[in-house]
């Protein structure tokens, strides 16, 4: 156990440089701003030229599928396996209770139900409202009052969805730029950020279509760009201030501690949110997906070519 822990002295000397951290952070800061912003308002103007077209909805549809698969990967290929790591690392994994149980699948699987619970809630307290005994001259119109309050419910629910998915993101994010904040080694800070630029740019894309799709304001839309945008240069920033306040150290078995739960909580949340309330919403709930077999194939396609965009960026990360 004692070997799986050592460290290369020379290369770990080599790379720890503070003062040359904090210049490559503040340089990387600006740099996934802007690369986050041209992420997440791609989407959002593409839709809004696109509106009237005729493949409009389409178009959206496909965004959709694509940042579903963005997500998906997001959470079982970067967040999940990063936050196991932590807990199996050996400062870890060699006590009590770490190596006699695994947390990381089981605080995923209690993020699925924490999600389904408040799915749950949200959706009964938004049913449609029952009506009484209705004339026969006046069904038909109810019946249109009935599809328009269905279709209002649907929207709102999708609204909903999307800020969960925000909030979890942000979440996400805010952890990922302390993490890095908080890193004194240049060699790895080096090696994280192209992975971490085009990381962004992908999820950015992919809450950029959700956000397209959902038809807030013009105001609504843009706070929800500069959040994304700003979340994890504000965390980067957070992070070095920690380091510099308190001299916290990123590879003490807290921190990896803190690392695995948090990161297997939010997995557990996204993974709900994108297979329950994105794919499966769209592909047996959507009409237009149902009534033409190319929009279904074309967005299984879009669908995979998300989550391979995203976990191809393993190798670098």
């Amino acid at each position: 156990m004692a070997e799986a822990c050592a460290l290369d002295p020379t290369r770990t000397l080599a790379c720890r440089n503070s003062s040359e951290a904090t210049h490559l952070k503040l340089i990387f800061t600006a740099l996934i701003f802007f690369t986050s912003a041209v992420g997440i308002s791609s989407p959002v103007f593409l839709a809004r030229f696109f509106r009237k077209s005729p493949a409009y909805a389409h178009t959206l549809l496909l965004i959709k599928c694509y940042a579903a698969g963005v997500i998906l990967s997001t959470s079982l290929v970067h967040v999940l396996p990063d936050a196991s790591a932590a807990l199996a690392d050996c400062r870890v994994a060699s006590r009590r209770p770490w190596r006699d149980f695994p947390f990381s699948g089981f605080v995923c699987m209690a993020g699925a139900l924490v999600a389904l619970l408040v799915d749950v809630a949200a959706t009964s307290s938004s049913q449609v409202p029952k009506y009484g005994a209705i004339r026969r001259d006046e069904e038909e119109g109810m019946k249109g009052c009935a599809e328009q309050e269905e279709e209002e419910l649907a929207q709102m629910k999708q609204r909903f969805v999307l800020k969960v998915l925000q909030m979890e993101m942000i979440f996400h994010s805010v952890i990922v730029g302390v993490t890095m904040g908080m890193l004194q080694n240049v060699c790895t800070l080096r090696s994280l950020v192209a992975a971490l630029t085009f990381h962004q740019i992908l999820e950015g894309m992919g809450l950029g279509g959700c956000i397209a799709q959902a038809g807030f304001n013009l105001g609504m839309t843009m706070l929800m760009c500069v959040i994304f945008s700003v979340t994890t240069p504000i965390g980067i920033i957070l992070g070095m201030l920690i380091f510099h306040l308190t001299g916290y150290d990123d590879r003490s078995m807290n921190a990896l501690i803190s690392e695995g739960l948090l990161g297997s909580l939010s997995s557990g949340i996204l993974i709900y949110m994108v297979l329950v309330n994105l794919i499966a919403a769209d592909f047996f709930h959507n009409k237009a997906m149902s009534s033409k077999p190319w929009l279904k194939k074309a967005s299984y396609t879009a669908l995979v070519l998300g989550s391979v965009s995203m976990s191809v960026l393993v190798l670098w990360a």
